[in-house]
Order: structure tokens, then C-alpha cells, then sequence
């Protein structure tokens, strides 16, 4: 699933207004305008569409995170916000790929969503999942039951979170 794709789908489902989006990128140190934010909620193919990437995906989610949840005691004491991601690109010259795993377990802290309230959003999206494959999802990779969540689970969780979001 496109990134740009899910940061559209999760503003639209959760309504944030632009410049709440704006606030919670400046919360990373993404100094982001209005302007740009637009052009990244385009789909690809209209004019002034511009790519998100892993890293900039992943630094609204974590922005996010803290925007709903607050900073931890010891990040708040001066250190300034860093990427989770900052120790997966160490060495070995890999790059870094945000999975849909990933992605799904930010909005989970992010929203401060339990197994119930995930299984009902899943449900409220079309996909009757039962608790053994949500933790499946959770699962560190490599993990003898880990599951990769698909592109489908991701999207059907984003409209449940909408529909949810709407009642």
C-alpha cells in the first residue's frame, strides 16, 4: 500500500484538519507547510504529487504517538524527538522499509487502541479476524507465528477506523 495512500486514508477516517497534520510533522522537527501537505495527500498522477517516503511516514506516526499520548518522562526532559527507526539503518548500507506490521502497531499505540477495540475496527472494515491472528500481526518477525499483515488488512482497518470514527 502506497504511504501517501495511508496518510490520506487516516486523516479522512480520523477527520484531522491540515493544520493539525502540519502540528503533529513540526512535533517530529519536519518542518512541513500546508502547501506540502496537499501535495503529499494527492494521489499519484495528479498534479503537484509528490511521494511520501518510509522515513517521512514513519515520523508522522511517531509524531503521532506522542501528539495523543504525550513524551515520555525522559524524552521530555530535553532530548529531542528521534525516529524509532534510527538503529534500523545502522551499518551494512540496508535501507529501511516501514511494513504494514509496523505501520498498524503505531496506530495501535498511537490511538491507544486495545485487542477489543482493534477486533471490533477490523470487523467495522469487512474482516472478521480472531484474537490469535491480530497477535499473529504483533509478532516480532521471525517469530515461529508471526503473520505479515497485507495491504488488505491494512486498508479494511483504516475504513473500520472511519466508520468507527463516524458513529
Amino acid at each position: 500500500m502506497e504511504n501517501n495512500d495511508i496518510l490520506r486514508r487516516f486523516r479522512y477516517a480520523l477527520d484531522i484538519p491540515d493544520t493539525t497534520m502540519v502540528k503533529i510533522f513540526s512535533m517530529a522537527g519536519c518542518n512541513m507547510a500546508e502547501e506540502q501537505l496537499r501535495h503529499l495527500l494527492k494521489k499519484e498522477g495528479d498534479d503537484g504529487y509528490v511521494q511520501c517516503g518510509d522515513d517521512l511516514l514513519e515520523l508522522f506516526l511517531d509524531a503521532l504517538i506522542v501528539y495523543n499520548r504525550g513524551q515520555k518522562a525522559e524524552e521530555s526532559a530535553g532530548s529531542s524527538f528521534q525516529s524509532s527507526k534510527s538503529g534500523h539503518n545502522s551499518g551494512g548500507g540496508k535501507t529501511f522499509q516501514l511494513t504494514n506490521n509496523m505501520i498498524l502497531k503505531k496506530l495501535r499505540i498511537a490511538l491507544e487502541l486495545q485487542q477489543d477495540s482493534m477486533l471490533d475496527i477490523f470487523r467495522l472494515g469487512g474482516v472478521n479476524m480472531s484474537k490469535g491472528e491480530l497477535t499473529a500481526i504483533f509478532r516480532k518477525d521471525g517469530h515461529k507465528n508471526y503473520k505479515v499483515c497485507g495491504d488488505q488488512y491494512l486498508k479494511k482497518f483504516l475504513n473500520g477506523l472511519g466508520v468507527r470514527h463516524r458513529m
